[in-house]
C-alpha cells in the first residue's frame, strides 16, 4: 500500500544562515522566482519541539517560498537556534547528507556560468555510465556550503530503452 493520496514533491525545505544571501543566490543565480515570507515565529510552550524537532526556544526569524522552473518549490528559513547550530551542511556521507540536483539543458554552459559567478564548482562534469550512460553531472555549492549538482541528459539515459514509464524530467513536466 502506498501513501493515500501522493501526487508528488511540494516542496524542499532547506535552513541557511543567512536569508538575503540565499535569496540573491536562488533568484540571480538560478533564477528561482520569489513567493512569499512569513515570520518570525517563536513560542513559550513545547511546540518547537513537538512539531519541528528542535529546542522549544528556538526562533524562526524568517523564511520565504521559491519557484525553481519546473521543478519543486524551496521553503527557506532563517533560523535562531537556542541550542546553537552547526555551521556547515552535512556531507553527502553523512547522515541526512543531501543534495539538490537541477537539470540544465547545456552543461557547459551552466557551469561556465557558475564558475563566472564566483559559485565554487567541485572539479569537472562526470560522464555517467550504466543504467545513468547519457547523463553527465557536476556538483557545485552554494553560498553557505550546501551541495548543488548540476545534471544534463538531453539524449535521454540507457535506462529509458524500451520503458514506457520513466523517471520524471524537469525539461518534459508532462510526460
Amino acid at each position: 500500500m502506498a501513501l493515500p493520496g501522493m501526487r508528488g514533491t511540494d516542496h524542499i525545505g532547506i535552513t541557511v544562515p543567512n536569508l538575503d544571501e540565499a535569496d540573491d543566490f536562488f533568484v540571480r543565480i538560478l533564477g528561482a522566482e520569489r513567493f512569499y515570507d512569513l515570520g518570525p515565529f517563536e513560542r513559550d510552550d513545547d511546540w518547537m519541539s513537538e512539531h519541528l524537532a528542535v529546542h522549544p526556544r528556538t526562533v524562526m526569524r524568517r523564511l520565504r517560498f521559491f519557484r525553481l522552473g519546473n521543478g519543486a518549490n524551496f521553503e527557506v528559513f532563517e533560523y535562531e537556534a537556542a541550542d546553537g547550530a552547526s555551521p556547515t551542511p552535512p556531507r553527502n556521507s553523512d547522515v541526512g547528507g543531501h543534495h539538490v540536483a537541477i537539470y540544465v539543458d547545456d552543461l557547459d554552459a551552466a557551469v561556465a556560468y557558475l564558475r563566472a559567478e564566483g559559485i565554487r564548482v567541485l572539479g569537472d562534469p562526470t560522464v555517467s555510465r550504466n543504467a545513468s550512460e547519457g547523463q553527465r553531472w557536476v556538483y557545485f555549492l552554494s553560498p553557505w556550503g550546501m551541495q548543488f549538482e548540476l545534471v544534463s541528459f538531453p539524449e535521454g539515459k540507457a535506462y529509458e530503452r524500451g520503458l514506457d514509464r520513466l523517471l520524471w524530467h524537469p525539461a518534459k513536466p508532462g510526460e
